[in-house]
């Protein structure tokens, strides 16, 4: 594999698709199952307990739902070893029966569409260890360099039901959550949304923080370290934004240095995107013992105080180390993952394909379009076209790690075809405001970016999204003819290029048929931003 093959598959989150058959376990996690489906999440109040000297959390979990229509059955999802102790409606004891990492729910009371009711799970255990967070993530329990506990949670695709109780698909996003972490008073947590406040009992102490907006099950987290603190107010379009920092001791200056690439990477995503979805909720950038990951308004950093990825340029351009991956490339999920969420990870190139392409885009902001279009184009040394982007679906499995620099560079290539760039901003600014705050899958996007770049676009995506092949232009010059055609390609792909003429711009329109056409010249150069091949017969 070539060295930025290499680094393509670490990059956050990405699980492949393997050979190995699909169970039962994967259904239950991955589908919408009955037991799920006549609920709707309202409210999450977590409690944790979290003992960094004995690898062990305890606590509960009250549930807050809306009934959607009569069922006698609700599926909580906890994996082992973690292990319930107890689960109980309005004071009274429930039983439930396990089928692997789901519980069901033998509930007592009638359950009356329309009203809103409570479980709560009280659970225990030593949660899996990350063994290589965050792609194979759990708790991360490390120590500082002076022997403190180093504490940090990640879950993407492998649930968030791996270290607390919950309804674990992405369909259903609870409306809002408190999360309420106790750990050694010597040390801080640091979570999702706003402290509200800290309680310090004997030798320990419970911070408590409050998520006011929607959030999904994995962007939930818990960061445990011997923290040092500092912050400033970006004012953005929605006002004042508040930027919080948490750092070790040690790593405080360096990060003051490297983290004023927040307000800039807040600048750019705002102009492109729209407003950061979750004023509310605050900013924060989480220091962690692993490279990180974007949880919700906590996004976690762990690039040693660096340009590129780990100091390298995943583009080969140079381009990729003028800015920090990991504060770009994971505050740019708080716009695709956090606010537009995908319904079934099958469906996770909408995360990462347009998340790596607003690495870009802040190129695009701050050091002009032909850097971001050298750095978007150099990223295609990273695709394997090993198989499709999108995965299957119900089985909580994703597709190919090229969701991400193919992904971005198909959004690349639909940019040109739009020919407008105050317009494709329109899109995309669209997308964060029609879809704020939901889920959503591959087909609604599809269907908003053809309806609003007035093209069909159903065999670009066919292309791109469900195939491993890449439109082949081949053709043929005789002199100022011009003979070409599409190969390699879906039933009615007819996507227009852009060419250069003795450095004239012109557009050609090829399909799967030779077409014939005079050039005013003999010089052709294609574009390099569409993201296809060409060859001369």
């Amino acid at each position: 594999m070539k060295q930025g093959l290499i680094l393509l598959v670490l990059i956050l989150g990405v699980c492949s698709i393997d050979a190995q058959e699909l169970t039962r376990q994967d259904t239950l996690r991955g589908s919408i199952t009955p037991e799920r489906a006549w609920w709707d999440l309202n409210h999450y109040n977590l409690n944790v307990k979290v003992e960094p000297s004995k690898k062990f959390i305890s606590g509960y979990n009250v549930v807050r739902y809306k009934v959607l229509e009569e069922a006698k059955t609700l599926q909580i999802d906890l994996q082992k070893p973690m292990k319930i102790e107890s689960i109980e409606q309005d004071g009274k004891k429930l039983k439930f029966t396990s089928e692997g990492n789901a519980h069901f729910i033998k509930l007592k009371k009638k359950q009356v569409p329309g009203e809103f009711n409570e479980v709560k799970i009280t659970y225990s255990g030593q949660p899996r260890e990350a063994v290589r967070a965050p792609w194979d993530g759990g708790f991360s329990w490390k120590q500082d360099k002076n022997g403190n506990p180093f504490v940090a949670t990640s879950c993407q695709g492998l649930g968030a039901s791996v270290w607390w109780p919950n309804k674990d698909h992405m369909y259903d996003e609870v409306d809002s959550m408190r999360i309420s972490v106790t750990v050694p008073k010597d040390l801080m947590d640091v979570s999702n949304g706003q402290l509200e406040s800290v309680e310090e009992i004997g030798e320990l102490k419970t911070y408590n923080w409050v998520v006011k907006n929607p959030i999904n099950n994995y962007g939930v987290n818990v960061n445990v370290g011997n923290y040092v603190h500092f912050d400033e107010v970006f004012e953005g379009e929605k006002g004042p934004l508040k930027l919080d920092y948490y750092v070790l001791p040690e790593n405080l200056e360096k990060a003051k240095k490297q983290f004023v690439q927040t307000p800039m990477m807040l600048q750019a995503f705002e102009h492109w995107f729209g407003p950061y979805p979750f004023y509310e909720d605050g900013f924060k950038l989480v220091e962690v013992p692993y490279l990180g990951m974007e949880h919700q308004s906590s996004v976690t950093y762990g690039n040693k105080f660096e340009n590129g990825y780990l100091g390298r340029d995943l583009s080969g351009t140079g381009w990729g180390l003028q800015f920090d991956f990991i504060i770009i490339h994971e505050a740019g999920h708080e716009w695709f993952a956090n606010n537009i969420t995908y319904k079934d990870i099958a469906d996770m190139w909408i995360h990462e394909g347009f998340t790596a392409y607003s690495e870009n885009l802040y190129l695009d902001y701050h050091f002009g379009t032909k850097a971001s279009e050298a750095y978007v184009v150099g990223t295609r040394s990273n695709i394997q076209n090993d198989s499709p982007i999108i995965g299957p679906y119900g089985v909580n499995k994703s597709g190919s790690g090229d969701m991400y620099y193919k992904g971005a560079n198909m959004l690349h290539t639909l940019r040109q075809l739009v020919e407008d760039d105050d317009k494709w901003r329109q899109i995309l600014r669209g997308l964060n405001k029609d879809f704020y705050h939901k889920t959503v899958t591959t087909k609604e996007i599809e269907d908003y970016l053809s309806k609003h770049t007035g093209k069909d676009l159903s065999a670009f995506f066919n292309q791109y999204l469900r195939t491993t092949m890449i439109p082949t232009l081949e053709y043929t010059l005789e002199g100022d003819t011009i003979k070409f055609r599409y190969t390699d390609v879906v039933q009615d792909f007819d996507m227009p290029v852009r060419v250069f003429i003795d450095g004239s711009e012109k557009w050609l329109f090829p399909n799967s048929e030779w077409k014939t056409e005079k050039l005013d010249g003999t010089q052709v150069v294609f574009d390099k931003n569409f993201y296809i091949e060409t060859k001369k017969i």
